[in-house]
């Protein structure tokens, strides 16, 4: 069975020298070559066309995630492992929509690494399991913002005034005071507000509004 060749891209050479030494226990891994930053690494995958690179984030000149869009606009073909030891979300998200197939902490035991090696030269995407939590956890936050932002761009102008106003604690006669309207048009806000946000009363609403961060109390 044909080897599994990996590029190695890391800017300690202590750290490229002992996993290579790693890699090469393995029987179906064969290490075809060294790069210590991301100019080398782009001049390496274009001579040795490996099947994998592992491939560090934060390199001079030009970093892990330059040299993996560039890598992959190159050859698509070569997959691209994210080996590194930042693990926000910001940089997770970031290596993935380089071209990465996976990302994995430096933190992660040996079988980890072989085994995400494995799974990304067969295709598949892999992501070590706290890296798929920060992933999962800012697609959740992602979504929560952008429900709340559809929530106000549901609200007109006028709705999230007179929101403001019984937040407040204003009443119908003060509101349609303060805004020159009737009271049946106050009421018809009321009711237009309670039924966009999905809420019973006035104490809802508010409640509601000041969690969601349509208003500040």
């Amino acid at each position: 069975m044909a080897k599994i060749r990996v590029l190695i891209v890391d800017d300690h050479t202590l750290f490229r020298e002992s996993l290579r030494s790693l890699l090469e226990r393995s029987d179906n891994i064969e290490v075809v070559g060294e790069a210590g930053n991301g100019i080398e690494a782009i001049d390496q995958a274009v001579q040795l066309a490996p099947d994998v690179v592992l491939m560090d984030i934060a390199m001079s000149s030009v970093n892990g995630l330059q040299a993996t869009r560039w890598i992959k606009k190159r050859n698509p073909s070569i997959k691209v492992l994210a080996l590194t030891m930042y693990e926000t979300e910001q940089h997770i998200s970031e290596m993935l929509c380089a071209g990465a197939s996976g990302y994995i902490s430096k933190r992660a035991p040996a079988r980890e690494l072989i085994s995400g090696i494995q799974a990304v030269y067969q295709g598949n995407a892999f992501l070590y399991p706290s890296a798929t939590k920060k992933v999962v956890d800012g697609y959740i936050e992602r979504i929560k913002a952008e429900n709340k932002e559809g929530k106000r761009q549901r609200l007109t102008a006028r709705e999230l005034e007179i929101l403001s106003l019984i937040a407040e604690g204003k009443k119908n006669k003060e509101i349609t005071e303060l805004l020159s309207v009737s009271v049946s048009t106050v009421q018809t806000h009321r009711l237009h507000l309670m039924t966009k946000l999905g809420v019973h009363n006035c104490t809802q609403l508010v409640r509601y509004a000041i969690r969601e961060g349509l208003i500040i109390p």
